[in-house]
């Protein structure tokens, strides 16, 4: 196992938890009537219960935004960077995921001190948003460009919503993440957001890649299933189970982090 999510995030087995954003203003679900006020108002609440819960770290992500699309706006840049300037963390680590612009969180991340981005940097994909071909050159130069090199990278390989192109297993992808793409961190996800991945694909990353980065699963965590994947994972990120009724777009639910938080801290005590 890594060690190197113990350094960024103080303890091992590292819980990120979804802090998502309703639909930002120029999106097609976006609420005038709920309007900046109170969906900074709604993350309040979400962000109180999560860091009451006692996770570790929290990510702040546009989870709304449906459909998705590959160039951020300026005005969600700007929302989601006025918000997270207000609701982040003061004890705890905190990461911003933008979907699907690796661009935008690195910005993000700059101007709000923000310690770790989520994105898909690397392959090819056919996808809900069509084909899609990041680039993780260009990614890691505009990091370079605008001082962002202490901001770390988490490379989903398997990402939601979309299918590699080619023929490459888990473990090559893995492993050419890493060594010719430079990710800090390796994320396994499964097809659509609150959906499992197979454990064998966590498998097949470590395999590959040992401990030079930490592997992570990235979707799907639950109270029932969270001991098998903390068996091969390094750390968890999760948002769906933790809401109310497990349903993605409904308000985080404050015992189902309690739950799986006293969970998590069971397993760090057999470790």
């Amino acid at each position: 196992m890594s060690k190197v999510l113990k350094e960024w995030f103080g303890v091992e087995k590292a819980v990120i938890a979804m802090a998502h954003f309703p639909a930002l203003p120029g999106t097609p679900r976006y609420d005038p009537r709920l309007g900046i006020d109170g969906m900074r108002e709604c993350m309040r609440r979400d962000v109180a219960a999560l860091l009451e819960g006692g996770v570790d770290a929290i990510m702040f992500c546009n989870e709304d935004d449906r459909p998705y699309r590959f160039h951020a706006g300026f005005e969600s840049v700007a929302v989601m960077t006025r918000i997270i300037t207000e609701l982040r963390p003061k004890d705890r680590p905190f990461g911003v995921d933008f979907l699907w612009d690796a661009f935008a969180p690195l910005a993000i991340a700059k101007a709000t001190g923000a310690t770790f981005i989520r994105e898909v940097i690397t392959g090819v994909y056919e996808s809900d948003m069509g084909l899609w071909a990041p680039d993780a050159g260009e990614i890691l130069r505009y990091r370079r460009a605008i001082d962002a090199e202490n901001v770390h990278i988490f490379a989903n390989i398997t990402p939601e919503f979309a299918s590699p192109l080619g023929e490459r297993s888990v473990a090559q992808r893995a492993r050419s993440a890493v060594v010719s793409s430079l990710v800090d961190a390796i994320l396994i996800a499964g097809p659509m957001a609150g959906a499992e991945p197979d454990i064998s694909w966590l498998l097949e990353a470590r395999e590959a890649v040992g401990n030079q980065v930490p592997i992570l699963l990235n979707t799907g965590a639950r109270l029932d299933n969270i001991h098998r994947y903390l068996q091969v994972a390094d750390g968890v990120i999760v948002g769906s189970s933790l809401k109310v009724d497990g349903y993605t777009w409904n308000p985080v639910d404050p015992e189902r982090v309690k739950a799986f938080m006293s969970a998590v801290r069971q397993i760090r005590a057999e470790s």
